[in-house]
């Protein structure tokens, strides 16, 4: 059988990036699918790459009704077997320049979405399942533009540690995902020359000397879903080619 064969498994933001080859690798492997996202074109683009069994939902993370919504998704009486919450975005400014509006969006997207979210699906989540919520190595690198992004995303780190002792009763695994430099649109907001020079640095700072794919890191998350990771709670793992190993 398929590793994922019978498993049915919700993924946040799954309509581009590492999301979205997460849900094509487990449909590959046998996974009923719930994929969400907030742009109705990817969700249409995804319709083409998905297969048809894989239910879409259209949600904004950063909505105080996303925990409701997505759990209308998975309906009565349908429990889940994963969860991963990848959704989110980031966003740059010089420390003088970050006002409330800057603040709260990225806060209401990245940290209080997710925390809506297993609050409202926590209950239908089967026991032994697996919760993994994608950080950022951005947690660690200071970079002095991404302030308000680096903390959602140490949030997260905080927030799957206490999660994973919360729902340890349970035997429901919580484990934090942290890529590095993945090549993905999650940068598109950059200039053209600033994305230029950031992907440079970063990658020059990486033991591996490249940038990592989608696919490498979805694989990680993959594992972290999977019965393989069954004695593993309350981690992160750093797909980041060595950019933060110490």
């Amino acid at each position: 059988m398929a590793r994922f064969g019978g498993r049915r498994i919700l993924i946040t933001g799954g309509t581009s990036g590492i999301g979205l080859a997460g849900a094509r690798r487990l449909a590959e492997e046998g996974a009923e699918l719930i994929v969400t996202g907030r742009n109705p074109d990817r969700l249409e683009q995804c319709r083409k790459l998905l297969p048809e069994s894989v239910q879409l939902v259209r949600d904004d993370a950063a909505d105080p009704d996303t925990g409701r919504r997505l759990l209308e998704a998975v309906q009565r009486g349908v429990r889940l077997d994963g969860l991963w919450l990848n959704a989110g975005y980031a966003d740059v400014s010089p420390v003088e320049d970050v006002d409330a509006g800057f603040f709260d969006r990225m806060m209401n997207a990245n940290v209080r979405g997710p925390v809506l979210q297993l609050a409202a699906l926590s209950g239908v989540l089967n026991d032994g399942a697996s919760v993994v919520v994608t950080s950022s190595t951005s947690t660690y690198e200071g970079a002095a533009m991404a302030s308000v992004y680096a903390a959602t995303k140490g949030a997260l780190i905080s927030l799957s540690r206490c999660w994973a002792s919360a729902l340890a009763p349970r035997g429901v695994r919580v484990n934090a995902l942290v890529p590095g430099p993945i090549d993905t649109a999650f940068r598109d907001f950059m200039p053209g020359d600033v994305r230029k020079s950031f992907e440079a640095d970063v990658t020059g700072r990486t033991a591996l000397g490249r940038v990592g794919s989608a696919e490498e890191a979805a694989a990680v998350a993959l594992f972290l879903l999977s019965d393989e990771a069954s004695y593993v709670t309350g981690a992160q793992y750093a797909v980041d080619g060595g950019l933060t190993m110490v």
